[in-house]
């Protein structure tokens, strides 16, 4: 049945979309980003993925580009359905014979109504069946971690929207704990950051490189320095200036300040048996805030779990939604209305 009904794993993020193919792996990482325009009533979708970010901040008045999901949920219904229909038919083929089974990451903590939007837009966008699965517990298996056993394995998921906490154990979810400070909020700082000391106004893509460049945890050894270029705020001309990677840190201390909040509360909650496995193990980073230099030091230093992050840290989701598919019967034991 596999060969000819295509299996697809949807890492539904607010930042990226990654998706998972059964038999090839991840085909697919693309932005959660859709260019829109406005005809009478109706909405248009322009463009989709990496073609629509591209064209962040430089349309004309009548093309809006945004991010349909917020937090890691369903901001804009229409959209979003638009948004899975073009990665569905670009990973499945626009006229494939079958309609495709698929599984779909959602944060942990959802509601009902969010998890039928979900659903709901899924089998719009022309899926068969749609399977959702908790992020932290896709995470954890695309981690490698021994998620089947009866031994704790703590994952942090640090994605676009919110960073998830969780312990797992026997395929499901012990205690969990979720904060909406993630990757968009880290670059939300730096944006005010800059403004509050240089009077600068740079945009999302700008804070999102410094970020990526020069950001860090914690201070570094050798600081690392970046010329920044955006419209000063009092004359409304273009301005360069230089920023360093111990102001990034400063800019960034009260958003990490939360994640590390929302790891000490799952460690508070997670029963002495289980804490004994996690403090041997450590604890696993995923998601695309993993990559933040120096964060599982800072973690490490803050919580006293050793921290490691996770090979392929921003894949871990989609291909452990990828495994969850193949082991559903197993999985629907411990998830039952995955």
């Amino acid at each position: 049945m596999a060969l000819f009904t295509p299996h697809i794993a949807i890492d539904l993020g607010t930042v990226n979309v990654l998706v998972h193919d059964q038999s090839r792996g991840v085909v697919l990482q693309e932005p959660s980003v859709v260019a829109v325009r406005e005809d009478g009533n109706k909405t248009i979708i322009v463009e989709v993925g990496r073609a629509a970010k591209e064209m962040y901040g430089r349309t004309p008045e009548e093309i809006e580009v945004m991010r349909p999901l917020r937090d890691g949920v369903i901001a804009d219904y229409f959209v979003t359905q638009g948004m899975l229909e073009y990665f569905i038919s670009k990973v499945a083929g626009r006229f494939h014979i079958r309609k495709p089974i698929v599984m779909i990451s959602v944060p942990y903590g959802v509601t009902s109504v969010e998890r039928r939007a979900v659903r709901e837009a899924a089998l719009a966008a022309g899926a068969r069946e749609v399977h959702l699965i908790p992020e932290p517990l896709a995470a954890a298996i695309g981690a490698g971690l021994p998620v089947g056993t009866p031994t704790g394995n703590l994952v942090v998921d640090l994605g676009g929207g919110s960073t998830e906490a969780a312990v797992v154990s026997m395929n499901g979810i012990v205690c969990a704990e979720s904060v909406r400070v993630a990757g968009v909020h880290l670059d939300e700082a730096i944006i005010s950051y800059i403004r509050k000391k240089y009077n600068l106004v740079v945009g999302e893509p700008t804070a999102e490189a410094i970020k990526i460049k020069i950001g860090s945890a914690i201070e570094l050894d050798d600081r690392l320095e970046m010329q920044v270029q955006g419209r000063d705020q009092i004359v409304g001309l273009p301005k360069t200036i230089t920023i360093t990677s111990s102001e990034v840190v400063e800019a960034l201390s009260e958003q990490l300040a939360a994640v590390v909040n929302v790891v000490r509360a799952v460690l508070a909650k997670t029963p002495p048996e289980l804490s004994s496995d996690i403090i041997d193990r450590g604890m696993a980073l995923t998601g695309g805030g993993a990559l933040l230099r120096e964060i599982d030091t800072m973690l490490t230093k803050e919580t006293g779990v050793p921290a490691y992050i996770a090979d392929n840290p921003i894949a871990c989701t989609a291909l452990g939604a990828g495994k969850a598919l193949a082991e559903l019967p197993i999985l629907q034991r411990s998830v039952p209305d995955m």
